[in-house]
């Protein structure tokens, strides 16, 4: 295993962007990456010894966000197809953080579930191949968010009233191949079965996207874990999986050849690749890409302090893997 270096700006640093990384997408130009407590996305470049020189691009200058540009908007995978950058945000609740030792304070915190409206967006954004910059794009968000379309499914529906962190259902990876838009689910975890969702979102027209026929689930043997981030490596979809709800591991790379899969796919189908490290407490493994030269990069939520660079950057894991 190596490391490298991702340095961020400060305001970037200021906002804690490097140590809340979930996306992560490698191109001809550089990295794409996105952290959860935002709604930007954020490039950085080759430098020849680390990746920096970043740019960020605030989603609400190329969609229409539901609640604005600067609430969260949970992006926990990014994906590039056909000359556009995708975005999913978590589509989750989430409940709130106990801080205090009081007892009634902590009680109160934890029955107190929020609903953000800019987690629940699908974004497609066109490239300008000469800025290496977003065009405006569209959305799938609102009242055609793909949460709502959920809410007959027999599967799913029942996990919708349910924070992310309680098995609830929480969207943590997009892949593109073709039309087809596959999104990886952290939660829910049904019975040791993960979900991933197959959609074909076109386009509708002011700025919107909308759903062509059904959501088709994929149940995944994946031994009890959720799916923390996809990524495409020819043709196969590489899966980052790890515990759907607050534990640190175990954490593996998998390999879903799913071009021969069915919606049913047991154990004996998917190759772990890597059983990757992580923290107690820290060193969350949240965002996976392939590299051009075929290795993996994962970059860590709560980075542990060893990650943390003299100059405030983070750094990185690239692994060599069996192809």
């Amino acid at each position: 295993m190596e490391q490298v270096e991702l340095r961020f700006d400060p305001a970037s640093r200021e906002a804690r962007t490097h140590t809340n990384l979930s996306a992560l997408l490698q191109d001809e130009t550089g990295l794409w990456v996105a952290g959860d407590e935002t709604a930007t996305v954020e490039h950085l470049v080759w430098t020849g010894e680390r990746y920096a020189g970043q740019r960020t691009f605030f989603l609400a200058d190329y969609v229409p966000l539901p609640a604005g540009r600067h609430d969260e908007a949970d992006i926990e995978g990014l994906a590039r197809a056909d000359g556009h950058l995708w975005a999913v945000g978590s589509h989750s609740l989430k409940r709130r953080r106990v801080k205090s030792k009081d007892p009634a304070k902590a009680a109160r915190r934890l029955a107190t579930v929020v609903r953000e409206e800019n987690r629940f967006v699908l974004a497609k954004l066109p490239l300008d191949p000469l800025a290496n910059a977003p065009l405006p794009g569209s959305v799938l968000s609102g009242a055609d968010n793909l949460a709502a379309r959920l809410a007959d499914d027999p599967h799913l529906a029942p996990f919708l009233a349910l924070p992310g962190k309680d098995n609830g259902l929480d969207i943590e990876g997009v892949a593109v191949v073709g039309e087809r838009v596959y999104l990886g689910l952290r939660g829910p975890v049904l019975r040791g079965w993960a979900v991933v969702l197959e959609i074909r979102p076109v386009e509708a027209g002011d700025q919107r996207l909308r759903l062509d026929g059904p959501v088709r689930k994929h149940f995944l043997d994946l031994g009890g874990l959720g799916v923390r981030d996809l990524a495409v490596d020819d043709g196969d979809l590489l899966l980052l999986t790890g515990p759907s709800m607050s534990l640190d591991g175990p954490v593996r790379v998998v390999r879903w050849r799913v071009r021969h899969a069915g919606d049913v796919v047991p154990a004996d189908e998917l190759e772990t690749v890597a059983d990757l490290p992580y923290g107690v407490g820290c060193d969350h493994p949240e965002g996976l890409a392939v590299l051009r030269d075929g290795r993996l990069m994962v970059v860590y939520d709560s980075p542990s302090p060893a990650r943390i660079t003299p100059a405030g950057g983070v750094l990185a894991d690239v692994h060599t893997v069996p192809r």
